[in-house]
C-alpha cells in the first residue's frame, strides 16, 4: 500500500467504508461536493488506514461518494495513516473540527464505540478526543438514553441536538409523547426545555396531560408565576427579597440546564474566549452568594432554636407542680 504518511492514488474500489457507520449521509452536501469535484477536481487528499489488511476510509466520505458518481474520476488521492480502531475514531473526530464539523449524533456514535465497543473508560475517551468527561457523558446519553423514534428524527435532521439533549432527561417511555407534542406544536428547542422541566415537575397524570396537550399555555403560566404576588405576611423588605430570589432561582435553573445539556457544543471558539471571563465571574459570585446564604440560614435556624428553647423553658416553669403548690400555699396562709 505504501509507506505511512504517503499520498498516493487509490482506485475507488480499493477504498472501504467500514468507518462510514459513524457518519451521517447528507444528500445536499453530497451534491455540492460532486459539483465541486467536477469544477475544480480533488483539492485535498482523503485519509485512509489499514484495517485487517484492507484499506479503510477515515476522512473524505463525501468526496468518495461524489467521485463514484463521476465516471471520469476512477481514483482519489489518499494519505495513508497508521491507525488502529481507537485512533481511527479519534481521527474522524479531530479531522472534522475545521469547516463543517461533524454533527453531535456522529460524535455520540464515536464516543459510544470507544467506550462500549473498544472498552475505554469515559475519562480515557475524553483524553483521546481532547474533551472533558462531561462532554463524553452527554454524547453517550444521546445513544443510551434516547428513544428509537428520537434517534431516527435526529439522524434525519428533524430533531435538533439541543432538543434531543432535553429528551434524554426523560424516561424513554415518556420521550415519545413529548416528541409528539413537539412535532404537533412545532416547539422550538427553548420551548422543549421548558416543556421537559414542566413534565418532570408535574405531580400527577392530569398535570402531565395538560403540559402535553397545551404546552405553550403551561409555559405561559409558569412565566406568570416567576415573580410571586406580595405575601401579606411579609414586610416590604421581605416581599422584595422573595421576588428577587424567585427571579434568581429561575435564571439559575436555566443556566444549570444549559451547562448540563447544551454547553460548549453550542458556542464558537470566539464565543468561548469572550464568555469565559463572565463564567469565571459567575463561579466566584455564586460561591460568595452561597456562603452568605448559608450563613443567613444558619443564623435564622439559631434564632429559631433559641426561641423554641425559651418557649419550652417558660412553659415548663408555668406548669411545674411545685410552683403551683407554692402559689396555692401562699394564698391560703396569707
Amino acid at each position: 500500500m505504501g509507506s505511512v504518511g504517503e499520498v498516493r492514488q487509490l482506485a475507488l474500489e480499493e477504498i472501504g467504508e467500514y468507518y462510514g457507520r459513524y457518519r451521517l449521509h447528507d444528500a445536499d452536501a453530497g451534491r455540492a461536493m460532486e459539483t465541486s469535484l467536477k469544477r475544480y477536481g480533488q483539492i485535498s487528499p482523503v485519509v485512509v488506514c489499514l484495517r485487517d489488511g484492507a484499506i479503510e476510509l477515515v476522512d473524505g466520505f463525501k468526496r468518495l461518494s461524489a467521485a463514484r458518481a463521476i465516471p471520469s474520476m476512477p481514483t482519489l488521492l489518499a494519505r495513508v495513516l497508521a491507525l488502529d480502531d481507537r485512533t481511527a475514531k479519534a481521527a474522524i473526530y479531530s479531522l472534522n473540527q475545521v469547516g463543517r464539523r461533524i454533527q453531535e449524533l456522529e460524535e455520540a456514535w464515536l464516543v459510544y464505540a470507544l467506550v462500549r465497543e473498544d472498552g475505554l473508560t469515559q475519562v480515557d475517551a475524553a483524553e483521546l478526543l481532547g474533551r472533558h468527561k462531561s462532554w463524553v457523558c452527554r454524547r453517550l446519553a444521546l445513544i443510551e438514553r434516547l428513544s428509537p423514534e428520537a434517534k431516527d428524527d435526529l439522524r434525519l435532521g428533524l430533531l435538533s441536538p439541543t432538543a434531543a439533549r432535553q429528551l434524554t432527561r426523560l424516561p424513554v417511555g415518556n420521550q415519545v409523547e413529548v416528541l409528539a407534542a413537539m412535532r404537533r406544536e412545532s416547539l422550538s428547542a427553548a420551548e422543549m426545555r421548558e416543556v421537559v422541566d414542566l413534565f418532570l415537575a408535574s405531580a400527577d397524570a392530569t398535570q402531565r396531560a395538560f403540559v402535553l396537550e397545551r404546552p405553550r399555555e403551561a409555559i405561559a403560566q409558569v412565566h406568570a408565576e416567576i415573580i410571586p404576588p406580595s405575601d401579606p405576611r411579609l414586610t416590604v423588605a421581605g416581599n422584595r427579597l422573595s421576588k428577587e430570589m424567585a427571579i434568581v432561582l429561575d435564571r439559575l435553573a436555566r443556566i444549570e440546564t444549559w451547562f448540563q445539556f447544551r454547553g460548549l457544543a453550542e458556542l464558537s471558539l470566539a464565543d468561548r474566549g469572550i464568555l469565559v471571563r463572565h463564567v469565571e465571574r459567575l463561579v466566584g459570585q455564586a460561591r460568595v452568594t452561597a456562603d452568605l446564604a448559608e450563613e443567613f440560614v444558619t443564623e435564622i435556624r439559631h434564632e429559631r432554636d433559641v426561641a423554641q428553647r425559651d418557649c419550652a423553658s417558660t412553659g415548663e416553669a408555668g406548669l411545674d407542680p411545685g410552683h403551683r403548690a407554692e402559689a396555692g400555699g401562699s394564698s391560703e396562709h396569707g
